[in-house]
């Protein structure tokens, strides 16, 4: 495979966020008077907040402010993290047997700045990235290749020396459109999504190590 560093998502794959995100989304959407249902969550997995506030603010017509809103949901997530950060199984031992084995690591999520830092200092995993990318430093968020580009660049790396670990189809997308591959761990959120464009399907993070 020929693999030099590998650059994974966050949530869903090394962090159990996803249903912390949901409910802090639900809690900024309740204080609007709107229902948010786990179809709604679904839909913008790996999508940045502000462009899922953006789109929510339009299909409601809400009068707040969709970069008001990402912050709501950044203070409330933030704060649901601390309560207790969630790793997914076989972090950090797999982090740290590729660092053993001598591959380079990055981090491309879709996660604000401070939700990221939020994660990695609770569970204490920022040691094994050289590169961290947030989907809101680049122009476009997933499903544009935009973070992982950003992240190879910073990596001083081609693409095609880049394996993309994720969880959601927008994450895929965005791999494939960067010319990475890309193995897919669907997590209970994406199960249900269509991944026909994988490069590789596991079934749980630590199967990575049998791959590389």
């Amino acid at each position: 495979m020929g693999f030099t560093a590998v650059i994974f998502d966050m949530d869903g794959v090394l962090v159990d966020s996803e249903p912390l995100g949901m409910e802090a989304m639900r809690r900024v959407m309740a204080r609007q008077g709107v229902p948010y249902t786990e179809a709604d969550n679904n839909e913008f997995v790996g999508r940045t907040t502000l462009e899922e506030c953006r789109i929510l603010k339009a299909r409601h017509r809400l009068e707040a402010d969709a970069r008001d809103l990402t912050r709501q949901y950044v203070d409330i997530l933030v704060d649901l993290i601390r309560e207790g950060p969630r790793p997914m199984p076989g972090v950090p031992d797999v982090l740290g047997a590729l660092l053993t084995a001598g591959y380079r690591m990055a981090l491309a999520s879709s996660a604000e700045p401070v939700v990221i830092a939020t994660n990695l200092d609770a569970l204490d995993l920022g040691r094994f990235f050289e590169a961290i990318v947030s989907g809101t430093e680049v122009a476009r968020g997933k499903p544009a290749p935009d973070v992982f580009l950003e992240t190879a660049t910073r990596l001083g790396l081609p693409a095609e020396r880049c394996l993309v670990v994720e969880d959601s189809r927008n994450g895929l997308l965005a791999a494939k459109a960067a010319g990475m591959a890309c193995a897919v761990i669907p997590c209970a959120t994406t199960r249900h999504q269509d991944f026909r464009e994988a490069d590789y399907r596991l079934e749980a993070l630590p199967d990575l190590r049998a791959l590389l």
